[in-house]
């Protein structure tokens, strides 16, 4: 499965009424970080099991990255029962980023 577009239109409905825990990942186009990140993400959205993958661009929804408190890139949430269960700001392994989830 491919990551999820959140968007400030889908992401109650895809984050906070989730069932599932969900890992969002903030980022932005311009960003050598973030595209070092990306794949990482992309991969871990592929083979996601009880849990699920979204991606915010903070170009484009500025107002989502002020509600998060968004002020580096990439920046990684993880939700559990539509609160912030972990956050971490940086290119991490794919390892941590599993870590986070509690997996």
């Amino acid at each position: 499965m491919t990551p999820i577009v959140l968007t400030q239109d889908n992401f109650e409905a895809e984050v906070l009424t989730s069932k599932v825990p969900v890992l969002v990942d903030f980022w932005a186009p311009w960003c050598g970080p973030c595209r070092m990140l990306s794949p990482v993400v992309d991969e871990i959205a592929e083979n996601a099991d009880g849990f699920k993958v979204g991606k915010v661009n903070a170009d484009d929804e500025q107002e989502l990255c002020i509600a998060y408190g968004i002020s580096s890139i990439p920046t990684l949430i993880v939700f559990k029962n539509g609160e912030v269960a972990n956050k971490s700001i940086g290119v991490i392994s794919e390892d941590e980023i599993y870590d986070l989830l509690g997996l």
